[in-house]
């Protein structure tokens, strides 16, 4: 269960990524990298930020050990590939997102990259050609950044449950 949750979480995340290209006359048209100078509203975003919760607006019970324990923390009941996902963002607009890159022996490693840009805390991502937009919610000192999405998990005893996800992501120590 964890593992489709987990593939469900990538996908989600990619299929955002493959929204903006357009198939004019058999080529093309990309999206422009951003570029430039960040703006001083932007200037909170460069660094390192690792997956510190995912938090559900439903009890979910995702661990197959025959009790009834269902949390509204995901991130307690995965295992550490799961728990393993990271963003990098770059002064020169670059960026790189990471899952079970860190952790041993993990079947679902990802790796993406492209170039970010904040506006309005909307994160915009383009990767490949395409164009991703995450709306933000920051920590009140900007230590952590958090966004919301809708997804159906399967629980433990494969009953499929719609919730809202709050993924939290906290700035390591440089």
């Amino acid at each position: 269960m964890k593992r489709k949750f987990m593939f469900l979480l990538t996908a989600v995340l990619c299929s955002g990524l493959f929204l903006a290209c357009n198939d004019t006359d058999d080529t093309i048209e990309c999206i422009e990298d951003f570029s430039g100078v960040l703006a001083s509203a932007e200037e909170k975003l460069p660094g390192d930020w690792m997956l510190t919760a995912m938090t559900a607006d439903t009890e979910i019970d995702l661990t197959d050990d025959e009790t009834d324990n269902p949390l509204k923390d995901l991130f307690a009941q995965y295992e550490d590939c799961q728990k393993d996902a990271s963003y990098s963002f770059g002064t020169n607009r670059t960026y790189v997102y990471r899952q079970a890159q860190n952790t041993a022996d993990c079947t679902n490693q990802v790796t993406l990259g492209g170039t970010w840009q904040l506006s309005d805390d909307t994160l915009r991502l383009v990767t490949d050609c395409n164009l991703s937009s995450i709306a933000l919610t920051f920590a009140e000192d900007d230590s952590a950044f958090m966004f919301t999405n809708s997804f159906s998990i399967a629980d433990a005893e494969g009953k499929t449950i719609q919730t809202n996800v709050t993924f939290t992501y906290t700035l390591t120590v440089q």
